[in-house]
């Protein structure tokens, strides 16, 4: 693939990025050689936690309710302790962390979602 064809997919790919909310800060994303990621680390670990979440949903794998509230306690206190500046993250904690609450997010919505439907 050409330069100019990667760079047009690169720009197009951050534009997206950017519109889903990411600050695409260069520290805190990845890098595929001189290109960064679309988004930072966190909503890599994020997007990618989702879709696992979704694979688990279609597998029937159940993920208790309080172990979603304490996924997302984790990628919190991650970042509380960066924001005080107790501890910078790494990108790698940042992936890790997003991913545990990007299953918690979609389990809890699917959890929604089937008492509502039941409610019916």
């Amino acid at each position: 693939m050409k330069k100019s064809t990667q760079r047009k997919i690169w720009a197009w790919s951050m534009r997206l990025g950017n519109r889903c909310g990411c600050h695409q800060r260069e520290d805190r994303s990845f890098k595929i050689g001189e290109f960064q990621f679309p988004i930072c680390s966190r909503c890599t670990g994020i997007l990618l936690g989702q879709i696992i979440s979704v694979i688990f949903i279609f597998v029937k794998v159940n993920i208790p309710i309080y172990l979603d509230f304490i996924f997302l306690g984790i990628m919190f206190l991650d970042w509380y302790v960066q924001f005080k500046q107790i501890k910078e993250s790494t990108n790698f904690r940042r992936l890790i962390t997003g991913t545990l609450a990007g299953i918690a997010q979609i389990n809890i919505l699917y959890q929604i979602i089937i008492y509502i439907i039941k409610l019916f």
